[in-house]
């Protein structure tokens, strides 16, 4: 596995320009072997081949249509975790997890059903990106794979910094986005961050005793806290929020619910994403199309601007809510 930090650790003995030629060989060269790394002396990359190996041990699964493939990394300590691409048009986004498993137990996830085991280092998040990055160009990131990106806060933020840094991976900031069901203290943090990525977030239900039955975070982040982070971050950085909505059958897809999910977003800088269920559990069934297109078309004569998720992946297990190892 990648291992950023020791990496730097090796060079800071070495010329300042050293360091700059290693991040060009690993991010942009995307080199598999240091000895490929030829702007490097041979005894450097002697030594960075033994103490920071480029390999990452994985296996990969492509859905039979092509357009989604997903990825099981085995990281160095056993652990497993699941990452996906997207091939949609001229996008290739990479759906990046940032912890081993979840602790937040949403009923709906398969991730939730493993429990938490451990957040993702820095280089872990990282090497999710590099591994596709090394078979095809990468054009977008989204941190809504296994795991809330707001509970292993520092180092995502890390790893967006190296993701969108010149002379690191370079992928623009606009085109990372990460996905929280809301955790207030993390979107607060983002806020003051100045990094212009974009934030969504999940909320599933228009009120607080639907979304607890469906999200148990809800009982220490309510609605109300959630969206009042939500107008804060909007306001310090003038930056549109999408709204993520899994529609449920007889659940949470009824008019009543488009009719109060539309009160609680009217007048914010936001727009919904609609997304259908893939089934993970049985007590759980997808809207049928045409109580999507109600709902939608509820939200829409309400004034909000309305996206359906793209479905990627569901023949392979790699679509939202699917990922789960040892499940």
């Amino acid at each position: 596995m990648v291992d950023i930090e020791e990496l730097e650790k090796i060079l800071a003995s070495e010329p300042t320009y050293r360091l700059c030629q290693a991040k060009q060989a690993l991010f942009q060269d995307l080199v598999t072997d240091w000895q490929q790394a030829i702007a490097l002396p041979a005894a450097l990359r002697a030594e960075l081949t033994k103490a920071c190996p480029l390999a990452i041990s994985h296996q990969l699964s492509t859905s039979a249509d092509g357009q989604t493939t997903k990825c099981l990394i085995t990281l160095d300590d056993g652990e497993q975790i699941e990452a996906v691409l997207m091939r949609h048009d001229d996008r290739r986004t990479v759906c990046v997890s940032q912890q081993v498993g979840c602790a937040l137990g949403c009923r709906f996830c398969l991730t939730g059903q493993m429990g938490f085991r451990r957040n993702l280092s820095v280089s872990e998040i990282v090497a999710q990106v590099l591994l596709f990055a090394r078979r095809e160009k990468v054009t977008n990131i989204v941190f809504m794979g296994m795991g809330e990106p707001l509970l292993n806060y520092d180092n995502v933020l890390a790893a967006i910094r190296i993701l969108n840094d010149p002379d690191g991976f370079n992928m623009g900031a606009r085109r990372i986005s990460i996905s929280t069901v809301g955790i207030v203290p993390g979107i607060r943090r983002l806020a003051e961050e100045n990094l212009q990525v974009n934030l969504a977030v999940s909320l599933h239900a228009p009120n607080d005793k639907l979304r607890s039955e469906l999200l148990p975070v809800n009982g220490k982040y309510p609605l109300a806290a959630v969206l009042r982070a939500v107008d804060d971050y909007i306001k310090k950085t003038n930056r549109r929020v999408m709204v993520e909505y899994l529609l449920l059958a007889g659940i949470n897809d009824s008019a009543s619910c488009a009719q109060e999910l539309a009160t609680l977003l009217s007048g914010r800088l936001c727009f919904v994403n609609l997304i259908s269920y893939n089934v993970t559990a049985a007590q759980f069934k997808p809207s049928p199309p045409e109580k999507v297109r109600q709902f939608k078309k509820t939200l829409e004569g309400r004034g909000l601007t309305v996206t359906q998720r793209y479905r990627f992946g569901r023949n392979i297990k790699a679509a939202c809510g699917q990922l789960g190892v040892g499940t």
